[in-house]
């Protein structure tokens, strides 16, 4: 069988199981095509600046993340361990993630972007039990005890000497490359990710196994994902949806913490050599990379989709970025936040053909219309807390309001944060509405339009 016809199955069957790990889609994929080339990504670049790449194909992935599996066990991580997560990009955080999954334990993700001060405040309030970590991390630690008073195992990722912590290379010898992933529940608690903050406090948003498994479905039916395919994501996290989705997955030669700062012909140089079809990427570096395609007259012909999100996309970059793709390549502007995503998405050829003129004149940005199973709607505006749904809470088509969200990849709380909870969330019955913190309106057609915070 071939990477082609390895597309992960859609039933409302494995949509609905009581057990659901997010994990499960790597060893499956290793079952079926475990020569595919899983993860690639660039180690170095020879005389002439030609980079130079480490492939691991599926099996190889998943063998890795077994090892790393049984060397977090053998460390003292269990099932349901709140488990701090403090590596850079790469290798070692795809396969700790993989693997922290694998366990059922909850990995801890928290931008350290948001500045030292911030970020402790959020380890504090979580408490993990345990933390993963550079020995840049674990040195803070020693130096800023308080915060990580609740952890009590800890793993040290270093190449050379450190003396703090367990070493995950020590632990990771001779350990068996088979390990079981857990059979977690879908409602079961994987991961602690932050909020960036930039909106107000960062906030650690509580996700199941059963989001993240919906997230990987939606996004490959609305986009027409193919497993086989070539994706090259800019955020880390989503390097696990491009293995889940069953495309080989390319890790661009750039800090994914400052996009505006990427080197442009890098980028181009690691899209034309992998035959990259699908890159997921924010507004500053699609800015950076379509003008220098456009100064070095540069055609990306390999790309099906370019995925844009992080913020609002104006026409004048798709336009400049439709015209350094082929004619049958399109780029998208999925909408969301932290707490609900994919909500809705639109195509670029779409907004310039029938919404651009309309967001030129301050009818706002056409984010496009909602993902299967995904609800929207636009109630009045409020800054109080909203208990329970209620239909006269809804506005007409047309009439600019509060967005809100519910849906099988809508987040139910915030981490210990009641209050924050109450006036984020709205009770109806058995599922929850996230109010997103926009205002926006639906048009005629379906779609939703942003017009602001």
């Amino acid at each position: 069988m071939n990477a082609d016809s390895a597309t992960i199955p859609q039933s409302d069957q494995a949509r609905s199981s009581p057990t659901c790990n997010v994990a499960h889609h790597l060893p499956r994929m290793a079952s079926i095509v475990p020569n595919a080339p899983a993860l690639i990504m660039t180690k170095g670049y020879d005389r002439e600046k030609a980079p130079l790449y480490d492939r691991f194909s599926y099996a190889q992935l998943d063998a890795f993340t077994n090892r790393y599996a049984n060397a977090l066990v053998r460390g003292g991580i269990q099932r349901g361990m709140r488990t701090l997560l403090m590596v850079k990009p790469g290798l070692d955080f795809i396969g700790l993630t993989f693997a922290l999954f694998k366990i059922g334990a909850v990995p801890v993700l928290i931008d350290p972007g948001m500045g030292i001060e911030r970020l402790l405040q959020c380890v504090k309030h979580t408490a993990p039990e345990a933390m993963i970590g550079i020995a840049k991390a674990q040195f803070l630690r020693l130096i800023k005890r308080r915060p990580f008073a609740t952890v009590k195992h800890f793993i040290t990722v270093s190449d050379g000497f450190c003396p703090v912590g367990k070493s995950l290379r020590k632990l990771a010898r001779h350990v068996s490359d088979n390990f079981a992933a857990a059979e977690t529940r879908s409602d079961e608690i994987a991961a602690i990710l932050f909020t960036s903050g930039s909106t107000g406090p960062a906030k650690g948003v509580v996700y199941e196994h059963g989001m993240f498994d919906a997230q990987v479905r939606l996004i490959q039916q609305r986009f027409d994902i193919e497993a086989g395919e070539v994706d090259m994501p800019s955020f880390p996290l989503f390097s696990l949806f491009s293995v889940g989705m069953g495309m080989s997955c390319v890790i661009p030669d750039m800090d994914p913490a400052k996009p505006a700062a990427a080197d442009p012909a890098k980028i181009v140089q690691c899209i034309e050599n992998n035959g990259v079809t699908s890159a997921f990427g924010s507004p500053a570096l699609w800015n950076v990379v379509s003008r220098y395609c456009k100064q070095e007259d540069i055609t990306l012909r390999s790309i099906k989709r370019i995925l844009i999100s992080g913020a609002p996309v104006q026409p004048a970059l798709l336009e400049r970025l439709l015209g350094v793709l082929s004619d049958e390549a399109d780029v998208f502007t999925p909408y969301g936040a932290t707490e609900s995503l994919p909500v809705a998405a639109i195509g670029g050829r779409e907004v310039l053909l029938s919404c651009a003129e309309k967001t030129r004149q301050g009818g706002g940005i056409c984010v496009g219309k909602p993902f299967d199973r995904i609800d929207v709607r636009i109630i009045h505006i409020t800054d109080n807390p909203i208990a329970t749904m209620t239909q006269d809470l809804e506005q007409p088509d047309g009439e600019i309001g509060e967005i809100i969200v519910a849906g099988p990849v809508v987040t139910k709380l915030y981490d210990g944060l009641e209050r924050a909870t109450a006036g984020a969330k709205i009770a109806d019955g058995d599922r929850v509405w996230h109010r997103i913190g926009d205002v926006g309106y639906r048009d005629e057609t379906g779609r939703i339009w942003f017009c602001g915070r």
